[in-house]
C-alpha cells in the first residue's frame, strides 16, 4: 500500500471515530446539566449533530419521547412543554450515541443584563458589603448560575460562550464573580417563592443603552440610522474593540438567548447615558419593547433598578443630568409588566459603585413579587400623585403610603423645593398630613412648581411604613440640562 493511499485511509478512520464520538452532539452552553427551564412554558433544545441522521429527547418528568432530523447544515431543534416547577430532572439525547444532561431543574429563569451596577460581582473588583461573610454562606443549590462571558459584534450570533462550562449551582465556589444585583434579587424570590431560579448574567460595565438595541429597533431612529448601516456592512469576523457602539452587545450578547424562555429581564443601566438623559426617554422603552419582541413575549415582565446617587450633595436646588436619567427610567413605567425599584437613598458620592447590593437585589426582588408574583407585598416608597396650591402653600398628594407617610430618621421632612414663576427654586419646608405633604418656601410667594430630590445625589428621607424611599420627581416640565443633547 503506497503512502498516498495509507494517508487517506488514515484521515477516513479518523472521520469515522470523530463521527461516531459520544460528543458529536454539540449542545450551546446555555443546555448543560445544572440548567433551569422556565416551568409552564413552551422550551427549546437544539444543537448540532451529524446531518442526515435523527436526534431522539427523552425528559424524565414525563418520559416523552421527541424527535427532530438533523438538516443539510449539522442543526437541530426540538420544542416541549415543561411542567410546573420540580427536580431534578434528567434529560437525554441520542442520534445513536448517547448524551445524558443531569440535574436540570424547572423553576423560574430571568435574564440579567445592563452595566456595570449590575455586572458588580460580591467578590473580585466588586468586594460589596459584607463580602467574605455573604459568598461563604451563599449556599443556594436551588440557584443556578450561568456568565455570560463579554464579546461583541456586527453580526447577530447565534452562540455565545459562558466564563464557565455551562450553569453551575450557587455555592460559596461559584458566586464569587457573579452578579450581585442578580443574586440578592434570586435569594429574595427564593425565600417567598421556594423554586429553582435560574440566572444568566449578561453584563458589561460602562455601556450605553443603544449597543444593547437590535439593529431592526435602534437602525430606525435617524440619530443612529447611519452608524448601524457601517456596522452591518462589517463582516462578522471584522476585530471590534469598543462595545459602545449601536447593536453590538445585542447581537453577540443577547441575541444567542432568543430561544431561550424567560420569565423576565432583570435590568440596571443608565448611568453611561446620563448626558443624553432625555433622549434616554426615548431609548429605553425601544430597548423594552426592541427585547419583548425578539424574544416573542410582548407581555414578558421587564423589572430594573432606577440608578443611584452620585457625586457631592449640592448646598441649594440646582439641575443635575442624573436626576433627568432617573425621570426617563421612570417614564418607562408607562409600559405594561414593567416595574421599577430605586436605589436612589442607597448610593455614594464618590463611587459610581455602591457596596449595598443586598438591598438592591431586595429592593428588585419586592417589585417582582409583588407584580410578577401577585404576592402581597409592599414594593414601593410613596409616588407623587397631584398637586394642589393654597396661598403660598403646595399640597401634594401620594399614592404608595403603605402604613402612612413619615421620614426615614424620623426628623424633619428633607428634599422639597419650591419655585415660582421666575423658575428659580429654593428649599422649602415641608409638613406630612395623612397621605399628603405640605410644603412651602418663605422666599416663593406664588409657588408653581415643586420638586422632590431633584439632584445627582439628592438629601431626601420620605418613606413610608415599608421604609422604602418615595420616588423623585417634580411637577414641571421646564427644559433641563440634557433637553437638547442628542
Amino acid at each position: 500500500m503506497n503512502i498516498v493511499r495509507k494517508g487517506c485511509l488514515l484521515v477516513l478512520l479518523c472521520l469515522l471515530c470523530m463521527f461516531n464520538a459520544d460528543a458529536f452532539i454539540v449542545l450551546p452552553d446555555v443546555i448543560s446539566d445544572n440548567m433551569v427551564l422556565q416551568q409552564k412554558e413552551i422550551n427549546t433544545l437544539w444543537g448540532k449533530g451529524a446531518a442526515g441522521k435523527t436526534i431522539t429527547v427523552i425528559t424524565s418528568w414525563d418520559k416523552k419521547e421527541y424527535q427532530s432530523a438533523i438538516d443539510a447544515d449539522g442543526n437541530w431543534k426540538i420544542k416541549f412543554k415543561t411542567p410546573a416547577a420540580g427536580g431534578p430532572y434528567t434529560i437525554s439525547l441520542n442520534d445513536g450515541e448517547l448524551i445524558t444532561l443531569k440535574n436540570v431543574m424547572v423553576g423560574e429563569v430571568w435574564f440579567c443584563s445592563g452595566q456595570s451596577n449590575m455586572e458588580m460581582p460580591l467578590g473580585g473588583w466588586g468586594k460589596i458589603n459584607d463580602y467574605q461573610n455573604e459568598i461563604a454562606n451563599a449556599n443556594y443549590p436551588q440557584i443556578r448560575l450561568l456568565k455570560v462571558k463579554k464579546a461583541i459584534s456586527s453580526q447577530p450570533l447565534s452562540t455565545f460562550k459562558s466564563n464557565t462550562i455551562g450553569w453551575q449551582e450557587c455555592s460559596p465556589s461559584t458566586v464569587a464573580d457573579f452578579s450581585a444585583t442578580a443574586y440578592f434579587f434570586a435569594r429574595n424570590v427564593y425565600k417567598a417563592y421556594p423554586v429553582a431560579i435560574g440566572l444568566i448574567d449578561a453584563t458589561w460595565g460602562g455601556t450605553i443603552v443603544e449597543s444593547w438595541t437590535s439593529r431592526e429597533s435602534i437602525g430606525k431612529l435617524p440619530a443612529f440610522a447611519d452608524t448601524v448601516k457601517k456596522i452591518v456592512s462589517l463582516p462578522a469576523d471584522v476585530k471590534l474593540t469598543d462595545p459602545n457602539k449601536p447593536t453590538l452587545l445585542f447581537n453577540a450578547m443577547v441575541n444567542p438567548f432568543l430561544q431561550v424562555s424567560f420569565k423576565g429581564i432583570l435590568w440596571y443601566q443608565g448611568e453611561s447615558n446620563n448626558r443624553r438623559a432625555y433622549q434616554y426617554r426615548e431609548l429605553f422603552p425601544l430597548l423594552i419593547k426592541d427585547w419583548r419582541a425578539r424574544f416573542n413575549k410582548p407581555a414578558m415582565p421587564f423589572i430594573y433598578m432606577q440608578i443611584a446617587g452620585y457625586f457631592p450633595v449640592e448646598p441649594q436646588p440646582t439641575e443635575g443630568n442624573w436626576a433627568e436619567l432617573r425621570e426617563a427610567q421612570a417614564m418607562a413605567l408607562s409600559l405594561p409588566n414593567t416595574g421599577m425599584a430605586t436605589a436612589l437613598d442607597i448610593g455614594d458620592p464618590k463611587d459610581l459603585h455602591p457596596k449595598n447590593k443586598q438591598e438592591v437585589g431586595r429592593r428588585l426582588a419586592l417589585v417582582a413579587l409583588a407584580k410578577v408574583y401577585k404576592q402581597n407585598v409592599a414594593y414601593s416608597g410613596p409616588v407623587f400623585k397631584k398637586m394642589g396650591v393654597d396661598g403660598n402653600k403646595v399640597v401634594l398628594t401620594f399614592s404608595c403610603t403603605d402604613g402612612g407617610l413619615k421620614t426615614v430618621d424620623n426628623e424633619a421632612v428633607k428634599g422639597f423645593a419650591v419655585a415660582g414663576e421666575d423658575k428659580k427654586f429654593y428649599w422649602a419646608k415641608a409638613e406630612v398630613k395623612g397621605n399628603q405633604v405640605i410644603v412651602y418656601a418663605p422666599d416663593v410667594e406664588k409657588p408653581v412648581a415643586v420638586r422632590y430630590a431633584w439632584a445627582n445625589n439628592p438629601v431626601s428621607n420620605l418613606t413610608n411604613g415599608s421604609g422604602l424611599p418615595a420616588m423623585p420627581f417634580r411637577t414641571d416640565d421646564w427644559p433641563g440640562l440634557t433637553f437638547s443633547v442628542r
